[in-house]
């Protein structure tokens, strides 16, 4: 039987395609990060994007082999962003939501939180929705934290803030009396010289929807890239390398 040869045209183009699927393959990730959230994620003295989102972003990274461009990038803008297709996927503490999936994809999670009043001890006690009638509690806007303060404490004045720093930064000027965020968010505020009138302000809260956990979330349509997500996390954490960027910013475990 006389087999046909390929035509040199055909396979001239299928070395290109090939090159050109392989050089596609190779571009960098686009991952975000907020930036603004110490210890998970901060610019440090060198102006270097660093903290536990960050080093988790790229740990994932070389466990898929894949190049990862990190971006600083505001929380109102993290979904945005990916929906724009100018981000790949965000490490960002980002609370898994019904809202929130339908517009990106997430990962299994990588943390598990809490959330926690916190203020000056000397004033508060009480965090009763009938004890902080009338008194100023701050958090951060479209996180589950505000929609639990507006659910519950509906006579208390809630102040919505673009992010924690901003609303921390009420509570130590005294236009908040009340910070209301993620318990392990707060433990590097609450350690810092400048921050010793305050402590956390009861237990934290035992609310089912803020018993959140924390997801990589990833651009709808990169169904790949979310598996490939998935295994490189429970890789991670089989080989100890979760474990030690954990015990890098925590004194515990919060997977």
């Amino acid at each position: 039987m006389v087999k046909k040869s390929r035509s040199p045209s055909r396979i001239l183009l299928a070395l290109a395609l090939g090159g050109l699927i392989t050089e596609l393959s190779a571009e960098p990730l686009i991952v975000a990060t907020e930036g603004v959230y110490p210890p998970f994620s901060y610019v440090d003295d060198n102006g270097q994007l660093t903290g536990f989102d960050t080093d988790i972003a790229r740990a994932l990274c070389r466990q898929m082999e894949r190049e990862c461009e990190l971006r600083q990038v505001a929380w109102s803008d993290l979904i945005p962003e990916m929906e724009a297709g100018r981000i790949d996927f965000s490490v960002a503490s980002m609370a898994k939501t019904e809202d929130r999936s339908r517009r990106v994809n997430f990962t299994d999670y990588y943390y598990r939180s809490h959330s926690t009043f916190a203020g000056d001890p000397d004033r508060f006690s009480d965090i009763s929705p009938k004890a902080l009638k009338g008194v100023r509690l701050a958090t951060g806007r479209d996180t589950i934290q505000a929609d639990f303060l507006q659910n519950h404490y509906t006579d208390s004045e809630i102040i919505l803030t673009d992010d924690l720093p901003q609303t921390l930064e009420l509570l130590k000027s005294g236009k908040a009396d009340l910070a209301l965020s993620d318990t392990i968010n707060l433990l590097d505020f609450l350690q810092q010289p400048e921050s010793l009138q305050f402590d956390y302000i009861g237990d934290p809260l035992q609310a089912e929807e803020l018993h959140s956990k924390a997801h990589i979330a990833v651009r709808k349509g990169e169904e790949q890239l979310l598996e490939d997500l998935n295994e490189a996390l429970e890789d991670i954490r089989l080989d100890g390398s979760y474990e030690r960027i954990n015990r890098k910013y925590f004194p515990f475990s919060i997977y």
